[in-house]
């Protein structure tokens, strides 16, 4: 008797690989790829196939009947839920060795390029509690886990405070603590939920547009110890909101450890955590500093979120650029001038071209502050035709740095930097598949000569990846 589509369908796999998208990866009898989410290499574990495509399936482990010798027990509560932390499982020197082999794979699958062995993956000095800078999204409908449904107890409707479940924007999972932020932080998180549910708040609904609290950031700095605490809510329509606003204002007494305590309003429906500020008490902004160079960070701007990992990351940049005092260099998608002011230290002259016009901001202010007089940057969309007629009034460079957004280069934008022709490329990226991508249409000018994937991201299976491009003779 044929089994019904319905019947769901289990099978024994042993897991062998991590993915690029940080899935495990098994193959069952027949041969077929299956696609595994929290498994680790070297588990045997029963899979139900939750998703069918004729070259592969998607499933999810119900039983791990024999545990790899490399699974580790996680440390956080909601570890399978959240989906942030995907790798959290796997002890550090395999998350090392996988996010390695991922750069590897993509090299070779996608890119096909030839390039030399890839380098070790550079590790993070701190694996938990690293991140400078966490977003929580307020919502109107939590997500309740199995075990939660399976208690029969009865939760709270009408508002969640945490982060999105993966691939669904209208679903918070309800957290109080987060293993990647500074205890501190942890501290603020907590006390919001509290007063958020003894005041009744509601959070915001995506498919309505109605809900006061829409979002809060919390930025922290490691050189200076600062912390900056961002609310972003609808307009105050009832007093129960404008007593919470009341006692945001005035959170710091709470928490002397705040140093900037924000609240901005957005009305938009946009789900971009930003607002306008019409309330501060403390800087609008927070200092950080690389390789000896400080910068000040406003609420929303671009900032990599590792402190720990910034020198070496960047260190790492600068080396394989091999910049020196006569060099012209172009640091395109530059944000707010992490690499850029780095770089002009050593350089003759950097240009800095970035779509986000209050990075730009920020990397002038960042400038001037350093005394930094080399260094020029201009607000522009690269993947735009009048970026073009931008590029041409650069001087000639000797060094071009990218670091895109994670969907790559636009395809305009490297025929161009083909016709440019500039001796050296680095290729920084936080995506190695769109990384490969473009790297494939860059080789019919450029050699790979170094790839160095670099752990800016642990517990996830993120990986940055540094690929140097010199042009051919």
């Amino acid at each position: 008797m044929s089994r019904k589509k319905h019947d769901p369908l289990f099978e024994t796999l042993t897991i062998t690989a991590m993915g690029n998208e940080g899935v495990s990866i098994a193959r069952n009898d027949d041969g077929i790829v299956r696609f595994i989410k929290y498994g680790a290499p070297g588990d045997v574990v029963e899979a139900e196939i939750r998703s069918r495509r004729k070259k592969f399936a998607d499933g999810i482990i119900k039983q791990i009947l024999t545990s790899s010798e490399h699974r580790i027990t996680p440390q956080c509560e909601y570890f399978g839920v959240c989906g942030g932390c995907s790798w959290q499982h796997i002890e550090y020197s395999q998350q090392l060795r996988w996010k390695r082999q991922v750069v590897e794979d993509v090299c070779t699958r996608i890119g096909k390029f030839p390039h030399p062995k890839i380098a070790d993956t550079i590790p993070s000095p701190k694996l938990f509690h690293y991140r400078n800078k966490m977003e929580f999204s307020f919502g109107s409908s939590s997500w309740l886990t199995e075990e939660q449904i399976a208690s029969n107890e009865e939760f709270i409707k009408g508002f969640a405070l945490g982060l999105h479940i993966p691939g669904r924007f209208d679903k918070i999972l309800d957290i109080t603590t987060c293993h990647l932020q500074r205890e501190q932080a942890n501290l603020i998180l907590q006390s919001m939920h509290d007063k958020s549910k003894e005041l009744s708040l509601k959070g915001y609904d995506p498919r309505t547009h109605q809900g006061f609290l829409r979002s809060l950031l919390i930025r922290t700095s490691e050189c200076s110890g600062e912390l900056m605490a961002v609310l972003i809510t609808q307009y105050p329509e009832q007093e129960h909101e404008q007593i919470f606003l009341e006692w945001w204002r005035q959170i710091n007494e709470i928490f002397p450890f705040i140093t900037s305590t924000i609240h901005c309003i957005n009305t938009s429906w946009s789900p971009i955590a930003q607002g306008d500020i019409i309330f501060s008490s403390g800087p609008t902004y927070i200092t950080e500093s690389i390789l000896g160079i400080t910068f000040a960070i406003s609420p929303f701007s671009f900032f990599q979120t590792n402190s720990f990992q910034l020198n070496g990351f960047v260190s790492e940049i600068l080396h394989q650029a091999c910049i020196n005092e006569e060099s012209v260099v172009w640091d395109l998608y530059c944000g707010a001038g992490t690499i850029t002011l780095p770089a002009a230290k050593q350089a003759k002259k950097v240009y800095g071209i970035e779509l986000s016009e209050s990075s730009i901001a920020n990397a002038k202010h960042n400038q001037t502050v350093n005394g930094i007089t080399n260094a020029i940057f201009h607000a522009h969309d690269l993947h735009a035709k009048s970026a073009l007629d931008l590029l041409y009034e650069f001087d000639k460079p000797d060094i071009v740095i990218v670091d895109p957004p994670r969907a790559g280069i636009h395809d305009m934008l490297l025929q161009h930097l083909l016709s440019v022709s500039s001796p050296v490329i680095v290729y920084v990226s936080c995506n190695p598949a769109t990384q490969a991508r473009d790297i494939a249409i860059l080789s019919s000018a450029y050699e790979v000569t170094s790839i160095i994937p670099v752990d800016m991201f642990p517990q996830t299976a993120h990986v940055e990846s540094i690929a140097t491009l010199q042009i051919k003779k």
